[in-house]
Formats: C-alpha cells, sequence, structure tokens
C-alpha cells in the first residue's frame, strides 16, 4: 500500500491505464484534424472521434448522432442550459432546477436570470430528494426546462429522475439532468429514464480531463439548442471549435470500459463504502448525510459533531478526502448542499466526503478507518475538554 492515500474520486479520477493506451497514437502518429476531410490523416482521426461517438452514445443509449463533445460537464450544462433559453424563449421563459445542483448548473440559472428568465429553485427534503409535489406545483405554461442532478457530486443522492422527466414532459417542458456522477458508475438510460439532455466528464469516469459530452435528443421531441460557441460549426452546428481528439477517444474508450464492468465495480464499491461507513458510524454523534437507500455506490458523505472538517482533513495527511465540492473548496462557508438537507454550520463544517474508485482496494479502506477513528477520537476529546475549559472560566 503507497501513501497517501486517494478517496476523493468525486473530484477526479486516475486516468485509467487503458484509457491512455488508447489516446497515446492520437498525439503522435495519428495527429489529424478530424474537420481535415480532403486526406488520410483527417479520416483517421474522424474515425476515432466517430468510434468514440458510439461508445459514449451506447453507454447512456442513445444514438451517436444525438454526442455532443465538449471540453467537460461544466461547458455541457451552459450549452444544455443557455442554449434552451435562447431556442426556445417564444415558447416560455421559465426554467425549474434544486438548490443542491452543481455550481455549473446554479450559476448558468443566475446568468439566465440576468437576461430576463424566470428561475425557480426547488428546496429538497432533509434526505436530499426532490419533493415531486412541490415540483408539480412549481411548473407553469411558460416553463420550457427542468433540470435535475441525477447523483448528488456531494453527498451521492440519487434523484427519482423517471418521475422528475414525467412531470416535466407532462407540462411541456424538456428535461435535462447533470449526470456527472452517475454515468458510468449506474445503469443511465436516457430513453427508459426520459432524459431530453444529459452531461456527462470523461474525467470523473477515469478519462482525461478537459473533455465531455452533451447528449441532445433528437427524435420524440427533437430538440434544439442556440450554440453558445461561434466558429466552423463544429458538433452539427452546436458547439464550434477543433475537436480534442486524444481527448474524445480516451472519453470513449473510458465509457466502454465503464459498460463493461460497472455492475461488478459497483458492488465491489458498495460493500467497501459500507465497511467504511459502519466502522466510523461507531463514533459517537456521527451522522450519514443524505438518503441512504437512493444513493451511488460509491459516496458517503458523514458528519461528524464534535470535530471541524477542514481541521480534521489537515490532520490526516496522507487522506485524500473532501469536505464539499471541489469547485467550492476554496470557499470557507459550510457546503450549500448540506445547508440545504437543514444541516447546522457546524454541523456542516463537521462532514467529511469519502469518495472510493475503481482502484481503491480493502486495505486502503482499512487503513481510512484506523487512520480517521484515531484522529476523530482525539480531536472529539480536545473539543469537549475545551468545551469544558471554557465553562468553567466563565
Amino acid at each position: 500500500m503507497n501513501l497517501p492515500i486517494y478517496l476523493d474520486n468525486n473530484a477526479t479520477t486516475p486516468m485509467d491505464p487503458r484509457v491512455l493506451e488508447a489516446m497515446l497514437p492520437y498525439f503522435t502518429t495519428k495527429f489529424g484534424n478530424a474537420a481535415s476531410r480532403n486526406h488520410p490523416f483527417g479520416w483517421v482521426a474522424e474515425e476515432g472521434v466517430d468510434y468514440a461517438r458510439e461508445q459514449v452514445a451506447k453507454l447512456i443509449g442513445a444514438s451517436e448522432k444525438e454526442i455532443i463533445f465538449t471540453s467537460g460537464a461544466t461547458e455541457s450544462d451552459n450549452l444544455a442550459i443557455k442554449g434552451v433559453f435562447e431556442m426556445y424563449k417564444e415558447k416560455g421563459n421559465h426554467i425549474v432546477t434544486t438548490v443542491t445542483e452543481h455550481k455549473a448548473v446554479l450559476d448558468a440559472c443566475k446568468h439566465v436570470e440576468k437576461l430576463g428568465g424566470k428561475v425557480t429553485y426547488l428546496p429538497v427534503k432533509e434526505d436530499g430528494l426532490v419533493d415531486l409535489e412541490l415540483l408539480e406545483q412549481s411548473m407553469t405554461p411558460e416553463t420550457i426546462l427542468v433540470s435535475v442532478m441525477y447523483g448528488n457530486n456531494e453527498i451521492g443522492v440519487i434523484q427519482p429522475i423517471k418521475e422528475i422527466s414525467a412531470i416535466a414532459h407532462k407540462h411541456g417542458a424538456l428535461f435535462m439532468t447533470d449526470a456527472v456522477q452517475a454515468v458510468g458508475k449506474i445503469p443511465v438510460n436516457v430513453n427508459t429514464d426520459g432524459i431530453d439532455l444529459l452531461a456527462l466528464s470523461a474525467h470523473k469516469i477515469y478519462g482525461p480531463k478537459g473533455v465531455g459530452a452533451l447528449y441532445v435528443r433528437r427524435k420524440g421531441p427533437r430538440v434544439k439548442v442556440t450554440a453558445q460557441m461561434d466558429g466552423g460549426g463544429h458538433e452539427r452546428g452546436m458547439r464550434s471549435g477543433t475537436l480534442n481528439v486524444p481527448g474524445i477517444v480516451g472519453l470513449g474508450k473510458a465509457c466502454e470500459l465503464c459498460g463493461q464492468e460497472m455492475e461488478s465495480e459497483a458492488k465491489r464499491l458498495s460493500a467497501l463504502r459500507d465497511k467504511l461507513q459502519t466502522s466510523l458510524l461507531e463514533l459517537e454523534e456521527s451522522y450519514v448525510n443524505g438518503n441512504v437507500e437512493h444513493r451511488l455506490p460509491h459516496v458517503a458523505n458523514i458528519s461528524f459533531k464534535y470535530v471541524e472538517g477542514e481541521g480534521l482533513m489537515m490532520a490526516m495527511k496522507d487522506l485524500a478526502v473532501s469536505s464539499g465540492s471541489a469547485c467550492t473548496s476554496a470557499s470557507l462557508e459550510p457546503s450549500y448542499v448540506l445547508k440545504s438537507l437543514g444541516l447546522s454550520d457546524d454541523l456542516a463544517h463537521s462532514s467529511i466526503r469519502f469518495g472510493l474508485g475503481r482502484f481503491t482496494t480493502e486495505e486502503e479502506v482499512d487503513y481510512a478507518i484506523e487512520v480517521t477513528k484515531n484522529q476523530l477520537t482525539t480531536s472529539a476529546s480536545f473539543h469537549r475538554f475545551g468545551k469544558c475549559l471554557k465553562k468553567v472560566s466563565t
């Protein structure tokens, strides 16, 4: 076992060596521009992109013509939300989302509000799930889009996607989901789930950083989005820019591997997560955040009442974990996702997210349990002792 141990796979995953192997030729001998259609170098690159498009589509039950390559899920989220708002603004200007969405969705919605759009930010229940009755009540004749994350990046809660999409469609709205944490980890099918737009990213599924995709439904209904980047009209006019061929090939290979190994991987990771969780919950005043039944197999978000999370992470130098989303880690504010569940600032600050992955071993989990327990016991003792001293002095 090598130290430090990486248990922050929600933030990013290490690249699978098999993905790197697939990518390498496209940096050297297969270096052509996929848009160069008048010579073999371009044809070879285009073939690599086309095959990757099929691999991505297969993982989510889509057609390869419905896959638009982007620089990552943040761009995909922005293209979907802003693109739908601009394309369908004559039909309506109302978007519905939740307060626990990724910042890429929330900030894109804030941008839409500046353009005159109306956005409803639905609260969630204490377990992190959407209240379907509240969603139904929020729909109006002006609603053009409902955007709800498939699996939450901080607490791992899986939303009732089929039910949510059914409500959106009932009211004539499109349904979009940021499925970054779910795709490749659990079965996702855009048709059976009723999804019209879906964002995903390679670096969350053991692929390269800087590449992702947006699924855009072609029929039943045919969805259109206004491009947010102008240029050569690449990706069916929805996303201009020279294609990142090596990255796209890597994304395709990562999706292929997930399709082959997802079932066995989910079973193994959920067992390791449950072992970690059960052991840490033996500590006094420790709590799991979010619904424990409808949850991604690799995520455990746990609050420890008597400990400050940032201090705990600093003390556990050989254990890479986090206290929330990587995109908000620079903020001193408690996690807005945990606050949305009704947690106090203190309890939200005392939460640790454990994100297991493909290369996580049982030995590493055992070590994580030991280190965390030892540090928590010490930290909690000091915390209580300090409180006692304060009471005596006052």
